[in-house]
Formats: structure tokens, sequence, C-alpha cells
């Protein structure tokens, strides 16, 4: 059965391992998906500029470079989801490829499954943010909580729950990114300034008073996830 979502889009893969490719490109093209790749960061770049992809699947570990320097340069130009896919389990890598600007990381061997959840992800958020504002939702949505982000209100079913300015902030910093890892140097940079890059302290408190306020389970959250090492997802909005 095809994803709807598909509907022809162009998947980029640029993958120096053939079997690696042959399997994306088994995959996503029996999900109704257009697969062109690329085995190089060269090859890759030249392939992006002649038909820009909607989504970019990239290995770091290319034979002529390491593909955080095709992202950081892809960035200069292009807003396009980019999926990074590497053999590194490292969370300094996961961090630099995500600073650098991929929107989501997934360490092989990964499942079918799990891929195409990610990509369709990506692909919905960039969906969103690229359409005009007046068409862009402003709530957010899952399970019983309802964030409403022009009013800056935040309900589970029908009682409002009172947040500080800062843990709205945050909250509604995840929300516009839902589904999205956003790593610990972009959340305090964001929340708290560019000189609190470092102060992952901050990050803990708040997120932490957030799940005791949103989560059923405040010890076991399904809202605000850990991304171990790297920073934070929240649950994609059911909206």
């Amino acid at each position: 059965m095809t994803d709807n979502l598909a509907d022809g889009r162009l998947i980029a893969v640029i993958e120096d391992e053939a079997p690696i490719r042959k399997f994306l490109r088994a995959s996503l093209r029996a999900e109704g998906y257009r697969v062109a790749e690329a085995d190089t960061i060269q090859g890759g770049l030249r392939m992006i500029t002649q038909e820009p992809p909607d989504l970019i699947v990239l290995d770091l570990g290319l034979p002529d470079g390491d593909g955080k320097s095709l992202i950081v340069e892809i960035r200069e130009w292009s807003t396009v989801p980019i999926i990074v896919v590497s053999a590194h389990d490292q969370e300094r890598e996961k961090i630099a490829a995500l600073d650098a600007g991929a929107d989501d990381y997934l360490t092989k061997p990964f499942g079918v499954g799990e891929l195409l959840a990610r990509l369709r992800v990506a692909i919905r958020h960039h969906t969103k943010t690229s359409s005009s504002s007046e068409t862009q939702s402003q709530i957010y949505r899952h399970g019983r909580l309802r964030v409403e982000l022009d009013s800056r209100r935040v309900f589970l079913d029908d009682d409002e729950v009172r947040l500080t300015k800062k843990e709205f902030n945050l909250l509604a910093l995840l929300a516009r990114n839902a589904g999205r890892v956003m790593t610990h140097r972009n959340l305090l940079k964001e929340i708290w300034g560019p000189h609190s890059t470092h102060e992952s302290h901050y990050l803990r408190v708040f997120v932490a008073n957030l799940r005791k306020k949103l989560e059923a389970e405040p010890a076991r959250p399904r809202l605000i996830i850990t991304e171990q090492g790297v920073g934070y997802r929240l649950a994609e909005s059911e909206e």
C-alpha cells in the first residue's frame, strides 16, 4: 500500500554503499516516492541542483568528504528536509549533524517503518512551514493537550494549565517543530539567548516542570521525549 503523502515526491538518496541505496530505493518506490541517487558529495550536489528534491536522505561518511559540510552548503540556499543516516552512533556526531541543519538522524541499521515515519514527519513539517501564515495551524493537539500558539493558552481537556512565560516559549518552540529533534543547543539559544548554549541545567529544569504539568506520567513521558544526549522531541501533533 502506498503512502498518500508520497504522491510522486522526489527523494534524493546520497549514500555510497550500494546495498543500502538498493534497500532505500526499493522501500521508497514501494511507497510511491520517486528516487534519485548519488554516491558522493559532489554527485549529490549536482543532482539536487539539477532537480530539487522534496527530501534528502544523506549518509555522513562519503568518499569525497564529510556529509556535514554538504548540509551546511545546502542550508545556504535551501530549507529542503534532510534526514541523516549514519553508522556513527556517537552523540557528538548526531548533535553536529542536527546543529549543521539536518532535520533528523537515524543510526544504521534502521527499519523501513522508522525511516518512513521520520520521512513523513519531515515532509509534513516542511509543507506547513512553507505555506502562508494564514493557512498554518496555530493549534497543537496531542491527546488531552491543546496548545493555542496565538493566544498563548494551554489546556488539558477543558482545564487551562498555567505556564510561566519561558515554559510557554519552550513548549511553543517544540510545538512548532513537533516530531523533530531539537538539540539542547538550539533550544537554549532560542529561549535563553546565544550566550546560554552550554547551560543545559536550565533546560532540564524547565522540561521537568512542563512534564509535571502536562504529562499523565511525568516519569514516563510520552509527550516531551528525550533524545538521549542530543535534545528533545515533542510528539507529532494530531491536528
